[in-house]
């Protein structure tokens, strides 16, 4: 049995570092993949700039005698930009930022691009490679693909460009003594509470102004309620009215309550759940498993029997007050010190070192 145990033991933590190796090696393939998609998406960038500048210079130095680009086979699609070469590369998971402090329905502030400046707001965030696309700005024309392509189907459309998230700045609104004014917050941070939202497009952290502590509410906090009132429902002065007042004496609420309120898992319940129970069946049987890992070898069960007996020893020399008991060697010893000295014939008596 201790042999099967032995052998277990051994090959489940092969099996974690067979897994872990596995691990750091798919993330380094996945940062050099990312890596060279980067490098690819930016000298395509580069490319497109230098041609669109070496045609703006062939125009203007040929003048009336430059060649028309707009006519022949791509006169449709002219000035339209392919949509496989605007997607940023996706971000290894590790590599990720925790929180991303955008969702649709924010309002932004743009960086960069021909819209710098301007202020437009989000129609949906991309988490795995960390962009956005606005609404009504950052537009381009797109050349449709012939897969999608149909009788009534144009050959390009329009679509706003996907922007970097470090590339926009977020505009919140705060208030202040009743006043309402907008700020563009340089640096925000998301933590706790993490909360259930009704809109799936929405995280669930809590974000806030770095420095400040101010939270920013998310888009879906400051939609207007748009209910109205019936003749059915409770008006608000009874509402407001304070009917109950708190005691001492009494519990607000019956002690059931808080167990359903607290974790699953505290140790403050009167109560569990079956899986809690099996849990802590779980870390008691480890517990044990574990102190008795030392008697799996005769060895080990040689140096406990020694312990154990080393124990019983100390244990048999003490009195019942907890003191050690002189034995007679050591009393022998003092009587004759200090017969040897004197101590009995009116000499002073030596401290004993």
């Amino acid at each position: 049995m201790q042999k099967v145990i032995q052998r277990t033991t051994l090959a489940r933590n092969q099996a974690a570092r067979k897994a872990r190796i596995i691990k750091e090696k798919q993330e380094r393939i996945d940062v050099v993949r990312y890596l060279r998609e980067r490098e690819q998406y930016q000298q395509a960038q580069l490319d497109a700039q230098k041609q669109a500048a070496k045609t703006r210079h062939e125009d203007w130095y040929k003048g009336p005698l430059a060649p028309r680009r707009d006519s022949g086979l791509e006169a449709s699609t002219y000035g339209a930009v392919d949509a496989q070469g605007t997607f940023l590369p996706r971000i290894p998971k590790h590599l990720r930022r925790p929180f991303i402090n955008i969702a649709p329905g924010d309002r932004v502030v743009l960086l960069k691009g021909p819209d710098q400046g301007k202020i437009c707001e989000v129609s949906t965030v991309d988490s795995e490679n960390e962009s956005l696309r606005c609404r009504d700005l950052n537009q381009a024309d797109y050349r449709v693909p012939s897969y999608l392509k149909d009788e009534n189907s144009a050959p390009i459309t329009t679509d706003s460009l996907p922007i970097s998230v470090d590339d926009v700045r977020l505009v919140c609104t705060l208030e202040d003594n009743g006043r309402q004014y907008e700020v563009v917050a340089k640096h925000v941070h998301g933590s706790g509470p993490f909360l259930t939202r009704s809109n799936a497009s929405t995280p669930r952290h809590t974000r806030y102004i770095s420095g400040e502590n101010i939270r920013i509410p998310w888009p879906e906090e400051n939609k207007i309620d748009q209910t109205t009132d019936e003749d059915g429902d409770t008006s608000r002065k009874e509402v407001e009215y304070e009917t109950w007042t708190p005691s001492l004496n009494t519990a607000p609420f019956q002690s059931s309550v808080m167990d359903e309120l607290r974790n699953k898992y505290s140790k403050y319940r009167t109560r569990h759940d079956p899986a809690w129970v099996e849990a802590r069946k779980l870390e008691d049987l480890r517990a044990e498993f574990l102190k008795s890992r030392t008697l799996l070898t005769p060895v080990g069960e040689y140096k406990a029997k020694l312990a154990e007996q080393k124990a019983a020893t100390r244990q048999s020399k003490k009195d019942e007050n907890g003191n050690y008991i002189m034995d007679k060697a050591t009393s022998d010893f003092i009587a004759q010190f200090i017969s040897k000295n004197g101590a009995g014939k009116g000499q002073p008596e030596r401290a004993l070192k």
